[in-house]
């Protein structure tokens, strides 16, 4: 992973977790952490049909009115934001204020980014249930940094729950997790949603050796049903407190992203979800 963390904040009940979790990774991996605001692009209302001359003047103000208000509101987001991050112990920490496009702002940043922290849901989550933050569809979408979607609360990272589907991306999961400070010291389990066959045992075997080997306690579990409610189910039975999981999966679910059985596992389980490409 590179030297920074990105988070992205919007002002959501989700921000307080985005924060608190981009503190923890960079307590773990020593990296400084940039917040970052996106006001949004926005349509001026004094273009298109109506724009005579006196009313498009009062319009202009309007946008501009509107603009300053945006600005205003960012800046106090990215101040308590900051503050939280730094009460937190990290102390390298940047915030950034930007219009325009969201996936712009992480299109620049991208390259210095080892995380980019983002909220399950925006600032309308508590009228969106049982929908996903449209920018974290964009986001996993459009990056192959690995991406840490925030529970609405923190909580301490002592038990990971790894989904392995047997694809590539699993097992760069698997590695990641044996070589990475985020997880120093903590249980791991390996699972699988399927049939139990040698095959599946068999990554399960390498797997562990993997994780053993990088000085973790691992487990692993074949466990039957939907993929979604059973990952769920798992989550909550044992305790885990985040899951990694591949944003794109292996042969049924290759199609393995927004629409399909990764957002299904979002919504279904209540902890982090670290999705690696």
């Amino acid at each position: 992973m590179s030297d920074r963390i990105i988070a992205f904040v919007d002002g959501s009940i989700y921000s307080t977790s985005v924060c608190a979790y981009a503190a923890w990774a960079a307590g773990k991996l020593g990296q400084g952490v940039d917040i970052v605001h996106v006001t949004g692009r926005r349509e001026s209302a004094a273009e298109g049909l109506g724009a005579r001359s006196a009313l498009q003047a009062e319009l202009a103000a309007l946008d501009a009115q509107r603009e300053r208000l945006a600005e205003s509101r960012g800046r106090a987001i990215l101040d308590d934001a900051g503050a939280m991050v730094r009460d937190a112990g990290v102390s390298d920490v940047a915030t950034e204020l930007l219009g325009g496009d969201l996936l712009s702002a992480l299109s620049a940043r991208e390259t210095g980014a080892g995380i980019v922290v983002v909220g399950k849901r925006g600032e309308a989550a508590d009228y969106a249930i049982g929908h996903l933050g449209s920018n974290l569809e964009r986001i996993a979408r459009a990056t192959a940094t690995p991406v840490l979607v925030a529970a609405r609360a923190f909580s301490p990272v002592r038990k990971v729950l790894v989904a392995h589907d047997g694809g590539s991306v699993a097992l760069r999961a698997v590695d990641e997790v044996a070589r990475s400070p985020l997880f120093e010291g903590a249980e791991v389990i390996v699972a699988t949603v399927g049939a139990d066959t040698p095959e599946v045992r068999r990554r399960h075997d390498d797997a562990l050796a993997v994780l053993r080997a990088g000085g973790l306690k691992a487990e692993s579990r074949i466990v039957q049903g939907q993929t979604d409610l059973a990952l769920g189910t798992l989550v909550e039975v044992e305790g885990v407190d985040m899951l990694v999981m591949g944003s794109y999966g292996h042969s049924r679910l290759r199609r393995f992203f927004i629409g399909s059985t990764t957002e299904s596992v979002l919504l279904s389980c209540k902890v982090p979800v670290l999705l690696l490409r």
